[in-house]
């Protein structure tokens, strides 16, 4: 199963753009600061990802300013170029 569920603050995004199909698409960054237990051990964790929404969900992140938090849902793939991971939105709450 490839799915990621990550609460995080819109960090930048791009300008909106079409896909060869016609489909409205923007490209994000996502900001991620948490602390997790593990191993007994606290931990904080802090990451930027690039990601990737397509279609109708365009809209409801447009709305959303930069430095808002969402918890954001989809899938993991790789990039345009083949290297590192985007994440692909598919839900927004």
């Amino acid at each position: 199963m490839n799915r990621l569920v990550l609460k995080a603050t819109l960090a930048a995004r791009g300008a909106l753009r079409y896909t060869p199909a016609g489909l409205p698409a923007l490209d994000l960054s996502l900001a991620h600061a948490s602390e997790l237990s593990h191993e007994g051990q606290t931990r904080r964790v802090t990451l930027e990802l690039k990601a990737l929404v397509i279609g109708e969900k365009v809209a409801d992140v447009q709305r959303l300013q930069l430095g808002t938090e969402a918890v954001f849902a989809g899938f993991l793939a790789a990039a345009r170029n083949g290297r590192g991971l985007l994440f692909h939105i598919t839900e927004l709450a």
